[in-house]
C-alpha cells in the first residue's frame, strides 16, 4: 500500500512538473527579449511593438529590454552562457563571427497579412553585408540592417581649419598636441594607422583601402602599433562616448569619432554657441553597419521576427533617426522626402545607397548623414578579423597602456620601493616597541 501511496504521489508530481513547463512554454512565447546598444531606439517606438504585433497576429507580447556597451560582451553571454535573447543589434563584425559560430537563426519573413518592410533596406548596404556570406548561409537571410555610418573627424572650427584636417595626417601632427580624443576602439583606431601608413601607395592606386583594413597579418598590425604610438602625444584622452560632450564644450579640438555621434554634438554645440563641423579625410576610413538579428538560444522567433520586420517601416525608421542621430539603413522615397533640406546648398549622389530611378543623384541633404558616393567610394568594412583578433587587441593593450616613458616609470617603482620599505621599518619598530613594552609588564609582575 506505501509502495502504490508513493508511486502515485511521484504521478502527480510529475504532471504537475509537465503542467508547470508547459505553462513555462506558453508564457515565454509571449515575451520578447530585446539586446540592444544603450540610447539606440526610440523609447515611444519600443513601447508601441506590443499593440502593432497583437493588430498583426492577434497575439499578445511583452517586451523585456536590456542594453550593452560592447559587442564583444553580447557575444559572450550568448556564446558562452546562451543567453536566450530573442533579438539582438550587433555590429556587422559580429554578425560575421556569429555566423561563422553558426549563432544565428534565419529571420522568418512569413508574415502573413503584414507587409514585408525587409525590402526597404538599401540595396548598397544589403551587397555590402552579403560580401560576409558563408556557404548555405547568405548574410541577408540571418540579418536585417538598422543603422549604418562612417568614422572621421569631428572638429573644432574655431580652433582647426578644415584644410587641416582633409587628412588623417593631423592626428600626428604636433600642433595638435594634447588636443584630440580618439575613440577607445581598437577597430576604427587600427584602420586609421593603416590607412594613414600607406597613404602614398593609396594615392598611387597601388592598394585599396578595403585591402588596407583586412590585411590583418602580424606584420599590419605591428605598423599600425607604431604609428598608433608615436600620435600618442597629442591624445588628451581615449572616449567612448564623452568625446562628443567634451567637444560641444570647446575643451578639445579634433574627434576621431563616428558620424551618429558628430551629428549629436554639432546640433548641441550650435546650441551654446561652439561651431563644429565633420569630415572623411582624403585617405578614406571605416564605414559600419549594425544590424538586427536572431540568435541561436533565441525563444520567441516569430515575434522577433516581427519586431525586426517593424523597425524596417520608413515612418519607424524616421522616429528613430530623430530620436539617436544616426541614419538608418531604411531607403525610400519617405526617407528621402522627409530628409531632403533645400537651405542646405550642396547637393549629393545618393543613387548608391537609395537605388538608380529613385531620383536620388542630386539631393540638398546631410552630408555627415549621407556621406556623398564620392566619401563612400574611398571608405570600406572592417571585416571579423578572426583568428587574429587576440594579437590585434594585445597591440590595443600595449598601445594604450604605454603611456609613461621609462624614466617616469622608474621613479614610479621607485617612489613605491621606498613607501614600502618605509612601511616595513615602521610596523618592525612597532613590533619591537611591542614587545618591550610586554617584558616589562612580565618582569613587573614578577
Amino acid at each position: 500500500m506505501k509502495y502504490h501511496i508513493i508511486a502515485w504521489m511521484a504521478l502527480v508530481a510529475a504532471l504537475f512538473a509537465f503542467a508547470s513547463c508547459k505553462d513555462s512554454n506558453e508564457e515565454r512565447c509571449k515575451v520578447l527579449k530585446i539586446y540592444n546598444w544603450a540610447d539606440y531606439i526610440d523609447e515611444d517606438v519600443l513601447q508601441e511593438f506590443p499593440a502593432w504585433y497583437k493588430e498583426q497576429t492577434g497575439e499578445e507580447v511583452r517586451i523585456v529590454y536590456q542594453v550593452f556597451d560592447i559587442n564583444e560582451i553580447m557575444l559572450t553571454k550568448i556564446e558562452r552562457g546562451h543567453e536566450d535573447f530573442d533579438v539582438v543589434c550587433p555590429s556587422e563584425y559580429i554578425i560575421e563571427r556569429m555566423m561563422k559560430k553558426r549563432l544565428l537563426q534565419p529571420i522568418d519573413r512569413n508574415f502573413g497579412k503584414t507587409p514585408d518592410y525587409l525590402g526597404n533596406l538599401s540595396p548598397y548596404i544589403r551587397n555590402q553585408l552579403d560580401k560576409m556570406s558563408l556557404p548555405g548561409m547568405k548574410t541577408t537571410d540571418y540579418a536585417a540592417a538598422y543603422m549604418w555610418g562612417t568614422a572621421g573627424l569631428l572638429y573644432n572650427t574655431k580652433d582647426v581649419k578644415r584644410e587641416d584636417v582633409e587628412s588623417w595626417h593631423c592626428l600626428w601632427d604636433s600642433k595638435f598636441r594634447n588636443r584630440i580624443l580618439m575613440k577607445d576602439s581598437y577597430r576604427d583606431a587600427f584602420g586609421t594607422a593603416v590607412i594613414y601608413a600607406h597613404a602614398a601607395e593609396l594615392e598611387a592606386g597601388k592598394v585599396t583601402v578595403e585591402e588596407l583594413m583586412n590585411d590583418n597579418s602580424h606584420e599590419a598590425v605591428d605598423l599600425a602599433e607604431r604609428y598608433l604610438k608615436e600620435l600618442k602625444p597629442n591624445i588628451a584622452g581615449w572616449e567612448t562616448d564623452f568625446g562628443k560632450e567634451i567637444m560641444t564644450k570647446g575643451k578639445a579640438w579634433i574627434n576621431l569619432t563616428w558620424s551618429g555621434d558628430a551629428v549629436w554634438a554639432m546640433e548641441e554645440a550650435e546650441a551654446v554657441g561652439v561651431q563644429l563641423d565633420y569630415i572623411v579625410p582624403k585617405e578614406g576610413s571605416n564605414i559600419w553597419y549594425d544590424g538586427w538579428v536572431i540568435p541561436k538560444y533565441a525563444r520567441n522567433v516569430k515575434a522577433a521576427s516581427y519586431f525586426i520586420n517593424y523597425l524596417c517601416r520608413p515612418d519607424i525608421a524616421m522616429r528613430n533617426m530623430d530620436a539617436i542621430g544616426y541614419v538608418s539603413a531604411v531607403a525610400t522615397p519617405e526617407i528621402i522626402e522627409a530628409k531632403s533640406d533645400d537651405a542646405i546648398r550642396e547637393a549629393i549622389d545618393l543613387s548608391y545607397f537609395f537605388g538608380e530611378g529613385m531620383g536620388a543623384d542630386s539631393i540638398h541633404i546631410n552630408p555627415v548623414q549621407y556621406p556623398d558616393k564620392k566619401v563612400v567610394e574611398r571608405c570600406a568594412m572592417i571585416r571579423d578579423f578572426g583568428s587574429d583578433t587576440e594579437y590585434v587587441l594585445e597591440m590595443w593593450s600595449h598601445v594604450k597602456g604605454d603611456n609613461l616613458n621609462s624614466s617616469l616609470v622608474v621613479f614610479i617603482f621607485a617612489v613605491f620601493g621606498a613607501l614600502f620599505v618605509w612601511t616595513v621599518y615602521r610596523r618592525y619598530k612597532a613590533y619591537q616597541h611591542k614587545k618591550s613594552r610586554h617584558r616589562r609588564r612580565k618582569y613587573k609582575h614578577r
